[in-house]
């Protein structure tokens, strides 16, 4: 980077636009879709709005979209790890579900298993099982 202060705009120049705000708009909503990929996504998003924030202040210019990027980009990187949680605390419980289902041949069999991961879920959180929603709705 130059180390030049910025220069004075006139009232016929247009101000410098920042498009790597609408970046990292884009990568932290990307984030709060895709879940297996939130983490990292959500995180490129806050560096991108960040950095696109640097750069337009630098320039003295805008940089749309790089404070919500910014936000969504935290709100996604709490969503994320709230599930990477939630996969590890009943990782055990989940694969249990996932053996009992490939073996279950009847609806009466596969409810077993759904009523199975109701009890398992409820034990591993301290809830009472009629709490823990049905796996099918």
């Amino acid at each position: 980077m130059i180390n030049e202060p910025p220069q004075q705009q006139t009232d016929g120049d247009r101000p410098h636009i920042e498009r790597g705000g609408l970046w990292g708009l884009f990568l932290s909503a990307a984030g709060l879709i895709l879940p297996p990929f939130g983490l990292i996504l959500s995180a490129l998003g806050i560096v991108q709005g960040h950095r696109a924030r640097r750069a337009a202040k630098a320039k003295n210019g805008v940089a749309p979209g790089a404070i919500l990027s910014m936000v969504l980009g935290w709100f996604g990187v709490a969503l994320s790890a709230l599930m990477l949680v939630g996969y590890l605390v009943f990782w055990d419980a989940y694969s249990a579900y996932q053996e009992c289902s490939t073996r279950a041949l009847t609806v009466s069999s596969q409810q077993d298993c759904d009523r199975q991961l109701r009890e398992d879920i409820a034990r591993r959180a301290g809830l009472p099982v009629e709490s823990v929603p049905p796996v099918g709705g």
